[in-house]
């Protein structure tokens, strides 16, 4: 076990990181021991002020914002009108009150068995400048409500830029803890591993009723800053028992993604350039075997990562591909099987998942090798594979997922079953720094504090000059 002291700049607090090094000693990493004394894994009621309807007739609701195009100069809003369609129009401009612009969407609805959702609005906004904070405005008349963000900084490989990961939120008190805290880090863009309302674990016309009550859940964070969405397993709602087969019908209505521009066949699994990153979405519950549809995208889309533009390669799936827990252990295999040889090949930076009710860090490594008549069924230490992230302690009504495999694996670096979220803080194109924070009683709690190099710029001999005068750090 190698610890290191950081010193950090003016705008960093020292802070004491503790990084093991599977890569050169071969120890396994450490399961947490702390347990806390966490709120009823319940949701909230309906008729608590965190689902307030915002006052006026017929105002605009639950408003979401999300990357609109593939490299960060447009955003779709998204909204929902209650009682009648009203206008689709977006004023905005770059000061308060004062919008130069429009914008004009589309409006949709859909039933679910008896419920019928209100009008829902998406609205594309693009030709946007690169950093440059927006004033938005929606609605009409007393109801018009106004809100604000931030477009991302130019495509750039030391661009640098703040990302917040949350997965398997739900609408439980232990949500609105995650929430809150996840606004205080400084986050600038969600990327949300799927598993949003678990409006699915309730029934008939009440599973939309709770998809109303997250959309205003979350406004407080998504009207102002973009999430990139993933799907899991509770967007399905595959219930052929109440006459729903069309799957993830709720989420592919109330939660578009800027697909086409990575032209890609279906909402399900898209890219964005966001900053210095590539992100890839990746869908866990579509097909995903040799040639297709999905297979196929994501065998172009690697090609065109350009890593001297941005260095940072990220994938966001539901499943995780690498879990030490009990719970859904091993699920991920199939898509492993499938893609790890390509995520080690372009040098996939991190992988991040939710699915599993607990946080989990991987060190790099790969089982490329393993099939059913020759290699080693282990993983192993691989410098050259991604480190895989699960974050799906959000906070639902399902609990925790407390139950690890024991002995602790040696792929495994670092666990433990307690709510929380994560930030990515990418610096520039050899660091980032990665936080996993507890939620702690209330109080946000550092928990997982690494400095990772980049696979890119780090793995390149002759690029290492770039970095000659940088201390050694650990996480690779």
């Amino acid at each position: 076990m190698l610890q290191f002291q950081y010193q950090i700049t003016a705008t960093v607090t020292v802070f004491l990181g503790i990084v093991l090094s599977f890569a050169t000693t071969g120890i396994a990493g450490r399961t947490s021991t702390y347990i806390r004394s966490q709120w009823p894994s319940s949701d909230i009621p309906l008729n608590d002020d965190v689902f307030a309807v915002p006052k006026g007739l017929n105002a605009p609701q639950q408003v979401h914002i999300t990357q609109g195009d593939y490299d960060g100069k447009a955003v779709i809003i998204s909204w929902v009108t209650p009682n009648e369609a009203g206008s689709s129009e977006v004023e905005y401009g770059t000061s308060e009150e004062n919008y130069a612009f429009s914008a004009h969407g589309t409006v949709k609805s859909y039933t679910f068995y008896n419920y019928t959702s209100g009008f829902i609005h998406h609205c594309l906004v693009d030709g946007l400048e690169y950093d440059t904070k927006y004033y938005y405005k929606i609605g009409v008349d007393e109801s018009a409500r106004e809100f604000w963000f931030r477009t991302p900084p130019k495509i750039d490989p030391d661009a640098p830029y703040t990302f917040g990961i949350i997965g398997d939120l739900g609408q439980t008190y232990n949500s609105l803890s995650t929430l809150e805290h996840y606004m205080e880090s400084g986050g600038q863009t969600v990327l949300f591993l799927g598993d949003l309302s678990y409006a699915d674990r309730y029934k008939y016309d009440n599973i939309g009723v709770r998809w109303d009550s997250w959309g205003r859940f979350v406004e407080r964070s998504a009207a102002y800053q973009p999430w990139i969405w993933s799907a899991g397993n509770h967007e399905i709602e595959y219930m052929p028992n109440i006459g729903e087969v069309f799957p993830f019908k709720a989420y592919l209505h109330r939660f578009p993604t800027p697909y086409m521009a990575s032209n890609s066949s279906s909402p399900l699994w898209y890219a964005v350039r966001r900053a210095s990153a590539h992100i890839i979405v990746l869908s866990s519950y579509s097909p995903f075997v040799k040639y297709s549809p999905q297979w196929m995208w994501l065998r172009e889309e690697l090609k065109k990562v350009d890593r001297t533009k941005t260095p940072w390669l990220i994938v966001l799936m539901h499943v995780p591909l690498y879990s030490s827990n009990l719970v859904h252990y091993m699920e991920g295999e199939g898509m492993r099987a499938v893609f790890e040889s390509w995520f080690v090949q372009s040098k996939v930076d991190f992988i991040f998942a939710g699915h599993v009710h607990a946080n989990e860090r991987s060190y790099r490594i790969s089982n490329i090798y393993y099939n059913l008549s020759r290699g080693d069924r282990y993983p192993v230490p691989d410098k050259s594979a991604p480190v895989y992230l699960t974050v799906g302690d959000g906070g639902n009504q399902e609990g925790l997922a407390g139950r690890f495999w024991d002995p602790q694996p040696e792929y495994s670096a670092f666990r433990e079953a307690s709510y929380g979220h994560s930030t990515l803080e990418i610096r520039n194109r050899t660091h980032a720094f990665y936080h996993w924070n507890r939620n702690d009683d209330g109080k946000e709690v550092p928990t997982d504090d690494v400095i990772f190099h980049n696979q890119y710029w780090a793995s390149n001999l002759q690029r290492r000059r770039l970095k000659k005068n940088h201390s050694k750090v650990g996480g690779e």
